[in-house]
């Protein structure tokens, strides 16, 4: 095993492969075998995407920066076959400084945020190349669920706890049920005449980690209901199991990321074979500034979201729960969602299922847990209790798909299972709330987040 470090190798790769006049910035070459052993299946989802670029449309400018800025535009915004979607960016913040209608600027802003989403995961795939694999790993790790992250970040902000819960458990349902459930229905039926076969181990890590979060979300909820009638003695003490339970989660995170990018690394990495050698295609600081940047539009894109959902329910007659839980999450990680069922048409579920148990993971036991801390740093009082309803949708989704991944092996049955269980329970959140409305608010019924209904 080569002795140099990570960050000096790839120093010596780019010197070595530096374009003839193109600057300090642009690699021509760094192969990704030494620095980047293994993708994860979330980059290798992201890339189906991704768009090759021709660098012989800007290398006959004559200026250098100018050229290299044009490279970079080239890579980094039209690099995507999401670009389409980008001018709803400036879309969302034309609306709000005139003072649109604010469904509008919600559906705006709620379109923009799925380009950003691919391009954030790009952004930390060309970091990787020159940090290596371990550096890379902790970038997917922290930044791979970014959107969901800063959305429940803004929600605490604005004190919308309701918004935080149902954004997030949206996000575990959608991978666990509709991507997942989608990938093995696609997959299936391309590939009839084929045993689908994956490998069990990160299903099981995955799988043992999701039901650590369950029992986490379920002890607030079972002992609210085991205290009841002591209303003071419940909420101080259930705030308190929870922020404990939280720290627990944290620390089974990190023991994972340190499972994963350590001693069982190949479990995770994807084994895709590509035909030709993986390479940066922009220099590290180009996407070091990228991402910040992509990551202050998210910042802003996301402030639009928390801030117009109330309206954007009203407006369209549909449920905070059902756009927050349903709407957010789809839109959201569409791009990796789209590369996880061509992946599954390719036959190669390994990827697929890293895709949906990874990102369902990393929801659950490190942004859900970091927003009780942050949120108790802030002195707001946010808990684990996602109500009956919440939790009980979560926890038989975490059940059914351990018993669908049990045996290694896949069909279409499989896939049509759990997207009819999605189906069943967006019709639930569909309903949610808005019988209510009409017939329960003047008797003082509350919302499961806590929050009372509106006559």
């Amino acid at each position: 095993m080569d002795s140099q470090p990570p960050a000096a190798a790839a120093e010596a790769a780019l010197m070595n492969n530096m374009e003839d006049g193109g600057g300090g910035d642009q690699p021509k070459g760094l192969v990704n075998k030494e620095l980047w052993n293994g993708r994860s299946a979330h980059n290798v989802s992201s890339s189906i995407l991704r768009k090759k670029s021709d660098p012989a449309l800007v290398s006959k400018i004559r200026f250098k920066m100018l050229r290299q800025l044009l490279a970079n535009l080239q890579e980094v915004v039209l690099g995507t076959k999401l670009a389409i979607l980008f001018p709803a960016i400036p879309l969302a913040v034309v609306a709000d400084f005139h003072n649109f209608g604010r469904p509008w600027i919600f559906a705006s802003s709620l379109l923009g945020l799925a380009p950003l989403a691919e391009r954030v995961s790009f952004l930390t795939e060309q970091i990787a190349y020159y940090t290596g694999p371990t550096v890379g790993g902790l970038l997917n790790a922290t930044c791979g669920n970014a959107t969901e992250l800063i959305i429940a970040l803004f929600a605490l902000h604005e004190n919308k706890i309701h918004v935080v819960k149902y954004s997030l458990l949206g996000s575990i349902l959608s991978n666990l049920l509709l991507v997942l459930g989608t990938s093995l229905l696609c997959g299936g039926l391309a590939n009839i005449k084929k045993e689908q076969r994956y490998d069990r181990k990160q299903a099981d890590v995955n799988s043992l980690l999701l039901l650590l979060g369950l029992l986490c979300h379920l002890l607030p909820l079972m002992f609210k209901y085991a205290a009841s009638g002591v209303d003071n003695f419940t909420d101080r003490y259930t705030l308190q199991l929870s922020r404990a339970s939280s720290i627990v989660m944290l620390i089974a995170y990190i023991a994972y990321i340190f499972f994963q990018l350590k001693t069982h690394r190949e479990i995770f990495e994807s084994q895709e074979d590509d035909e030709e050698e993986e390479k940066a295609v922009i220099g590290f600081w180009s996407a070091f500034a990228w991402l910040v940047g992509m990551t202050i539009i998210i910042a802003v894109l996301s402030e639009y979201v928390v801030g117009t959902i109330e309206a954007a329910s009203d407006s369209w007659g549909i449920s905070v729960s059902f756009i927050s839980i349903i709407l957010l999450p789809i839109v959201g990680n569409a791009a990796e969602h789209a590369g996880s069922i061509i992946f599954a048409f390719k036959n190669k579920l390994d990827i697929s299922l890293g895709v949906a148990l990874g990102s369902a993971t990393q929801i659950s036991m490190f942004v859900v847990p970091l927003s009780v801390i942050v949120a108790w740093i802030m002195g707001i009082r946010m808990d684990l209790d996602f109500s009956l309803l919440e939790t009980g949708s979560l926890a038989f989704t975490i059940i059914i798909t351990a018993f669908t991944l049990q045996d290694g092996t896949s069909h279409y049955m499989k896939g049509v299972i759990l997207f009819l269980c999605y189906l069943v329970i967006g019709a639930c959140f569909f309903v949610d709330n808005i019988p209510m409305n009409e017939t329960t608010s003047n008797l003082g019924v509350k919302l499961s987040s806590g929050a009372s209904l509106n006559a």
